[in-house]
């Protein structure tokens, strides 16, 4: 991948699963995420949380080379022929912009 940092996208997206499809919802990502690399995308960070207490099954975050590799991820008719699943495993998403830091905080 050869990301620009200064025109890449990094976006944050949290994932709450359909009652009783925690593992489809996992089993699903793992699908629609293979195909990242080949819209300019990775993976930075995946977690799977427990999706209790109005809490979301899946926190991910992305990063794109740009804009347009995004859009080109969104329209891939491979993950697109899939939204009839995704819409049966996946009850809401939540994507959002963000900006990494290397960490650190107050003392």
């Amino acid at each position: 991948m050869n990301i620009d940092e200064r025109e890449a996208l990094v976006l944050c997206c949290l994932l709450w699963a359909a009652p009783g499809h925690a593992d489809d919802l996992s089993d699903y990502e793992d699908r629609v995420l293979s195909l990242l690399g080949d819209h300019d995308g990775a993976v930075v960070h995946r977690a799977i949380a427990d999706g209790e207490d109005g809490r979301p099954n899946e926190v991910q975050i992305y990063r794109f080379g740009s804009r347009d590799a995004l859009e080109s991820y969104l329209s891939d008719p491979r993950r697109t022929a899939m939204s009839e699943e995704r819409d049966r495993v996946i009850a809401r998403t939540q994507l959002f912009p963000i900006r990494l830091t290397s960490g650190g905080g107050a003392s």
